[in-house]
């Protein structure tokens, strides 16, 4: 847990004093503490159940706290030293995920097992460095306390956010990532290698020119992504429709088609005309594929209904582009 090599302007656990290793726990729990609350501030909206089990962990801490403060003030009085985490070399680094949004449940229950089992860690490395029985009691108890609650977050789970609940809020998660990413993202590929396929081609037939067609493509693309991207910010502010946040969802549509433009205008570099239009095809019908296996995992539309509709639609796109070049 603690590195053996010094960084710059930091101190090793192994040479912190007693009461230092006291301040630095309070301090530690103070952190996951609020660290704790702002996991269930991010989750009470939209899951509270889940936001509550977060509000219970931060009690907990904030008792380690008190037993810590009560100790540190019997042997070396009220003034606390100001040592924290990142004072110390190789010390346990909590990433600022509470600051994401959303936050995944999962991902944060998980985290929370992880802390415990980290502070855990650090008691019983504390215990090693003091002498005072006092100070060896404490710790010893807190780490104690730390392994039985390592799984803490799953046995308050088992009380706020019973299996049922938490078989909803899944759901209710992988709907919102649905809305904000997939939904916006499906759009823009489709709207990338169908409307592309036109002019793509049309230019490939009419002039055999392998490089105008990668031009033609890659500004049809790039135009294609900047559009479907500032539509999906201006259509909707997702504050009604809780399809989350706009510009999320006009990153996921914008990278998206121009991804499907260029899927099928990167192959025209190649300078030989035939080889480019059979491998540009070739990505089109792999394009189709990706689009129709989305539609199925997330949409949940029918294999067979997905593949007609993207096909039959892909195939009137292409004729027309081959016609129109061919004319």
């Amino acid at each position: 847990m603690f590195s053996r090599f010094l960084a710059p302007g930091k101190r090793r656990f192994e040479e912190l004093s007693e009461q230092e290793i006291l301040a630095l726990a309070i301090s530690s729990e103070e952190d996951d503490a609020r660290i704790y609350l702002a996991y269930a501030e991010g989750l009470r909206e939209e899951f509270p159940d889940s936001a509550q089990v977060f509000i219970e962990m931060a009690e907990e801490e904030n008792q380690h706290r008190n037993w810590l403060i009560e100790l540190h003030k019997k042997r070396f009085g009220d003034t606390i030293p100001l040592i924290r985490r990142d004072h110390i070399q190789g010390y346990i680094e909590r990433k600022p995920d509470w600051l994401s949004r959303p936050l995944s449940i999962e991902k944060i229950r998980k985290t929370a097992e992880a802390m415990e089992g980290q502070a855990q860690r650090f008691y019983e490395a504390a215990v090693k460095l003091c002498r005072d029985a006092d100070t060896r009691k404490l710790l010893g108890d807190l780490a104690i306390a730390e392994q039985d609650h390592s799984s803490l977050a799953h046995r308050l789970g088992l009380k706020h956010v019973p299996e049922s609940v938490q078989e909803v809020e899944a759901e209710r998660e992988r709907r919102q990532f649905i809305l904000t990413y997939v939904q916006p993202g499906l759009a823009g590929l489709m709207d990338g290698s169908v409307s592309t396929l036109a002019p793509i081609f049309a230019v490939a037939f009419a002039t055999h020119d392998t490089w105008t067609t990668f031009l033609v493509g890659l500004s049809a693309s790039v135009g294609a992504g900047i559009s479907m991207g500032f539509t999906e910010v201006a259509s909707d502010d997702g504050v009604i429709s809780g399809r989350g946040s706009p510009i999320k969802r006009g990153l996921a549509a914008g990278i998206m088609t121009t991804i499907g433009g260029l899927g099928h205008a990167l192959p025209y570099l190649i300078t030989d005309f035939w080889t480019a239009t059979i491998i540009a095809i070739i990505v089109v019908f792999v394009e189709l594929w990706a689009i129709t296996w989305i539609q199925n995992k997330y949409m949940e539309t029918p294999w067979l209904k997905a593949t007609f509709q993207v096909v039959l639609g892909g195939a009137l796109v292409f004729a027309a582009g081959v016609l129109i070049g061919n004319a």
